[in-house]
């Protein structure tokens, strides 16, 4: 490499470089019925409201 080159990393496009994970998950459809009316009221994606879901209630989890 010369003296006028510079070397510049390409920016990482790999899925979750933005700090979120995919996951899967099963489900009782009764319960995604209820999840996915309550995002069209509060017109919120159904992925928006789940982690507002448990972002709201995972630090309230006691284990007995």
């Amino acid at each position: 490499m010369d003296n006028n080159t510079m070397r510049i990393p390409k920016k990482s496009k790999l899925k979750g470089d933005d700090g979120t994970r995919v996951i899967s998950i099963r489900i009782r459809v009764e319960l995604l019925e209820k999840i996915d009316a309550i995002a069209c009221e509060a017109e919120r994606s159904r992925n928006e409201l789940i982690n507002m879901i448990f972002e709201n209630s995972v630090d309230k989890i006691i284990i007995e």
